[in-house]
């Protein structure tokens, strides 16, 4: 049962780590400029090459590149139904959709409010889904390397459009390249054509036609072996499918999940100790990789024992029927009434866990580690039901998308690690009475204001529109179920949108697709709009902020190292981030994780009693 149980999820844990060091190096040779581009490479970096810049002008240009992307991709979608490759005549989106895709997808969010194998043409999953995971994958990791050399105290962080070319050409692509030839191998289809119809095996499984003979099959197909590589090293984790990394095609066998398990991790790893490689502190980027190896640990042992090696409740005998009384926006009095008859326990084999939503052929565990790992990187592909995990072991990839720092994305991650190390700093300075210093620079007010207020976006951009549309028709009408899991479906629509994750709870309607989609959800164009502005908030102001602290910090001279120095290379080190990490995390997230998973954990419906 041990193997069975916890043999994936060190594997996947081991290999990514050993990978990760050897690619590290690499990252740090091409971002520290030490290659030297050939031929047309040269020729092209050359004409790019717009001249230095300082973290005001990269920023700028960020922006600016990030406003024509979001162009482009309206275009594309908006001209769907007379672009090439669209064998199957798929129409417009609807406009509030397109707005929400369009940002999800350029902030490296792809949070999908559709199902792309029914709304999306191969033309729009090319052009639109493949170059934004290319593009928007590398927006953190260039924002993380303008922060290191503003660290370093060089005279400028570098060049943005060169930054982005060499993530892209030196990075993404041959190594996306590799993956892509080994899905091919295990079964990913690879062609432009549309979808293919064929008969099913058993007769008129499908209905009749007009002319009563029995309808075909639609098979939906298109380019997936180029397609998911970039979905998981980019941590993008859109989906060609509406079932994402559970759909055959775009996971065919186990060892397609295993490598879309360390393609996602693969970025996120390396480059925490790029980090630590570019500013010649190697120990203290493996202080850091450690308290995030130590948290992602605690998530997929916590994701796995409460659903791996608990049976679903749901399925436990009942022998006496009851009532119950939860509050309700749109029943009478604001309080519903739900009895629960008595039943009898269902002849369902338990002894795998809760099996409802989990596809199998990976294993009994792979659903609740994949579940842990797609939000400790940010990924939001899945390969299992969200929805349909146990309430307690849902917790932790609610807890992955709060904390927001277990790895993350390329570059955000650790951006977001550094805020954390910022307060706590400070924080220890404080109780010790001497001024905080990191790396040898004094950590000064402005530097605090902007790590904070990078820090309270996140949570400010989740706790907010849960409580309006929890309180709202938009939120009481969308959800699924009601009480403690219907409140957890909306927050965890707007964690996944503010950590700029894009996994869901699939059970909440926020679907309108196609415009001409004659059973859209009713509220679909509240979640589109809301849950949009939360994802472009949420995105850039936790890179900017960084951006102007590591600025006016790497201004400052150096100060000496000295006895009362806090040393940001030993274990007291990490263990003062692993406190600051989770006392901030519980403080800001406790109250909302008492009314979602613990309510229904504890709860009449259907776990307790």
């Amino acid at each position: 049962m041990f193997l069975q149980t916890w043999l994936l999820p060190i594997v996947i844990l081991v290999t990514t780590t050993v990978l990760a060091f050897p690619l590290s190096r690499y990252l740090s040779w091409i971002m520290n400029g030490e290659y030297r581009p050939a031929g047309l490479f040269s020729w092209f970096e050359k004409r790019l090459d717009s001249g230095p810049q300082n973290w005001k002008q990269y920023t700028a240009s960020m922006i600016i590149f990030n406003t024509v992307l979001f162009v482009f991709g309206f275009a594309v979608l908006y001209l769907q139904p007379w672009m090439p490759l669209n064998g199957d005549g798929k129409g417009m989106l609807a406009p509030t959709t397109i707005f929400h895709t369009v940002i999800s997808f350029m902030t490296n969010t792809d949070l999908q409010h559709y199902s792309g194998d029914v709304a999306f043409s191969n033309f729009s999953q090319i052009f639109f889904g493949l170059t934004n995971f290319f593009l928007s994958a590398s927006i953190g990791f260039c924002g993380l390397t303008a922060i290191v050399r503003a660290f370093r105290s060089d005279k400028h962080v570098g060049n943005f459009f060169i930054d982005m070319w060499r993530v892209v050409a030196y990075m993404f692509i041959p190594i996306s390249l590799i993956v892509g030839v080994v899905f091919l191998q295990q079964g990913c289809p690879m062609t432009y054509r549309s979808s293919y119809h064929v008969a099913t095996l058993e007769a008129a499984a499908m209905g009749l036609d007009s002319n009563n003979q029995p309808k075909t099959q639609a098979i939906v197909e298109g380019p997936l072996a180029a397609f998911i590589p970039m979905k998981q090293l980019g941590t993008n984790g859109g989906g060609f499918y509406g079932m994402n990394s559970a759909h055959p095609y775009e996971n065919p066998t186990a060892l397609t999940n295993f490598l879309s398990c360390v393609a996602m991790m693969l970025f996120p790893f390396a480059l925490v100790l790029m980090f630590g490689r570019m500013l010649k502190r190697f120990n203290h980027s493996l202080v850091i990789f450690s308290v995030m190896m130590f948290l992602m640990i605690g998530t997929i042992v916590w994701a796995v024992y409460f659903d791996t090696l608990k049976p679903n409740p749901g399925l436990v005998a009942q022998p006496v029927a009851r009532s119950y009384e939860i509050p309700s926006a749109t029943a009478p009095g604001g309080k519903l009434t739900v009895t629960l008859p008595a039943v009898a326990g269902l002849p369902v084999d338990q002894h795998l866990g809760n099996l409802e939503g989990k596809e199998m052929r990976f294993g009994t565990s792979a659903g609740s580690t994949f579940a842990a790992l797609t939000v400790d990187v940010t990924d939001g592909a899945v390969n299992c039901e969200h929805d349909s995990l146990n309430p307690i072991a849902a917790l932790s990839p609610m807890v992955g998308m709060w904390l927001n720092c277990i790895y993350g994305g390329k570059g955000v991650g650790m951006i977001n690690m550094l805020l954390y190390v910022i307060i706590g700093i400070f924080v220890a300075g404080q109780m010790v009475g001497r001024t905080p210093e990191y790396l040898g620079k004094k950590i000064g007010t402005r530097e605090v204001k902007l790590a904070v207020i990078s820090l309270l976006i996140h949570p400010l951009m989740i706790l907010f529109p849960t409580g309006l549309f929890a309180a709202t028709d938009w939120g009481m009408k969308a959800v699924s179920n009601p009480g403690a899991h219907g409140f957890s479906q909306i927050f965890y629509q707007f964690s996944s949108a503010s950590a700029n994750n894009g996994s869901a709870f699939d059970g909440l309607g926020v679907s309108w697709g196609l415009l001409a989609n004659a059973s859209a959800a009713p509220m679909a164009r509240a979640w589109d709009i809301a849950t949009g502005l939360v994802i472009i908030i949420s995105r850039f102001i936790p890179i900017i902020a960084p951006i102007a602290m590591a600025g006016y910090l790497g201004a400052k001279k150096t100060a000496p190292f000295g006895l009362g120095t806090l040393r940001d290379d030993t274990t007291t080190f990490g263990c003062l981030m692993v406190a600051t990490i989770l006392i901030i995390g519980a403080l800001l997230f406790l109250p909302i994780a008492a009314l979602g998973p613990f309510a229904e954990h504890l709860g009449p419906i259907p776990f307790g009693g």
